[in-house]
């Protein structure tokens, strides 16, 4: 449990500075993805999920 959270919080450090850089290589990318697959196995992967359909279902209400 513990090194998981603890390279969950490095994958988060690695992809904020990543996107901060402002170029996103193939290592980048590597990692953006495995902080995926790490947030997913986590308890607030449910949370996640909501919030994004959520925020899918209101900019789908917009109309121009």
């Amino acid at each position: 449990m513990a090194i998981s959270v603890s390279l969950l919080l490095l994958l988060a450090i690695m992809a904020v500075i990543f996107v901060r850089s402002g170029g996103l290589k193939i290592w980048h990318a590597v990692v953006c993805m495995l902080l995926g697959f790490m947030l997913a196995s986590t308890s607030m992967a449910s949370t996640i999920n909501n919030g994004v359909s959520a925020t899918a279902d209101m900019v789908s209400s917009i109309r121009p």
